[in-house]
């Protein structure tokens, strides 16, 4: 009996000592996963497409903007002032546009063929023609201009003010300021609604979304966010009338209908959520975090509903979609020493 015991006693720690080598071995493989900047995509519902090479140094990268049928995408390079331009169907860095000090947001105009891009060093609005991929015009922008929205009824171009608590109105005919319409509170992110024709702009400080009427440049509503703790990040999706918000402070997407100005559902995303995006032939909305997190719900008639959520890569707090191919795009600004274009396609 004692003897059959002994055996017992040493079988198990060599088993113990078998576990022990495998759990140090899966260690070194996740760690070696990590270093080589693969994203973690096991619980999102996306295929790793490839990886784009960006100029310039491992430095913060923040909004972008796709025109699809040009097949062109518009990254700014906050870190190093300029807006870089990728042919998406080559998958080649085809411009790098300089002078743009800071650049916060950009926003392609396809019926314009012109970008805009906030530049933030400068307090400055910058336009550039499409076609040559120049530097047409500088108009002010406020304080600290950062998100862009375009009205294309009255052809003008709605810029935050972050710190600056106003929204500036420039006229995209002329390429002048026409107005500044003060908010209060620090400024989220701007988007337009083609079903009311408004703008609607993040009063994050106020924990409100505020209404704009682009005829008259003139608040119609001011919406209370119940839930919300810098509401900074907004997408609207007109044929069902419903706003997202990204609330960064509390890591919160809040569902609004824009009929009822009711919050309707509240969901969990990762830390600091940032930028939105949303692939309206698959129904799909994507959110971006600055902790790297990319949360991925489905959008339909009735009901809205996580779909993934996972690790795209080191401060991937911005995401962009071309409806045409359904492709997603993440700036990353180090991958293994140097900024790169995460790309990603539905599984």
């Amino acid at each position: 009996m004692n003897n059959r015991i002994g055996i017992d006693h040493r079988h198990v720690a060599t088993m113990l000592v078998m576990l022990v080598i495998l759990a140090i071995a899966a260690l070194i493989v996740h760690h070696d996963s990590n270093a080589a900047g693969k994203p973690a995509v096991a619980e999102l519902p996306l295929a790793h497409v490839a990886d784009i090479p960006l100029p310039g140094r491992a430095s913060r990268l923040d909004y972008e903007s796709v025109d699809p049928d040009r097949h062109l995408l518009f990254i700014a390079h906050l870190g190093d002032s300029e807006v870089i331009v990728v042919d998406t169907q080559t998958s080649r860095v085809v411009a790098r546009i300089g002078n743009i000090a800071a650049v916060h947001g950009v926003l392609v105009v396809p019926e314009l063929s012109r970008v805009y891009a906030s530049a933030t060093g400068t307090n400055e609005v910058v336009a550039i023609d499409e076609a040559t991929l120049k530097i047409t015009a500088r108009m002010p922008g406020g304080v600290y201009p950062d998100g862009m929205a375009y009205a294309p009824d009255m052809r003008k171009l709605y810029v935050s003010d972050e710190t600056g608590g106003t929204e500036t109105v420039i006229d995209t005919q002329s390429n002048r300021r026409l107005n500044t319409i003060p908010l209060g509170g620090t400024i989220g992110n701007s988007q337009y609604d083609a079903a009311s024709r408004h703008i609607f702009v993040n009063a994050q400080s106020r924990r409100q979304l505020v209404e704009i009427d682009p005829s008259n440049d003139s608040i119609v509503a001011r919406i209370d966010l119940p839930g919300a703790k810098g509401n900074h990040g907004l997408y609207i999706v007109p044929h069902l009338h419903l706003a997202f918000v990204a609330c960064e402070d509390n890591a919160r997407l809040l569902e609004l209908n824009l009929r009822t100005k009711e919050v309707l559902q509240s969901f969990d995303v990762g830390d600091g959520p940032d930028v939105l995006a949303f692939d309206p032939g698959r129904g799909t909305l994507f959110v971006a975090g600055e902790a790297g997190i990319v949360s991925m719900f489905a959008v339909g008639s009735s009901t809205v509903s996580k779909t993934g959520e996972g690790s795209i890569g080191p401060n991937a707090h911005v995401v962009g979609v071309d409806p045409s191919t359904h492709r997603v795009y993440f700036p990353l600004k180090n991958v293994d020493g140097r900024p790169v274009l995460r790309v990603m396609a539905p599984r």
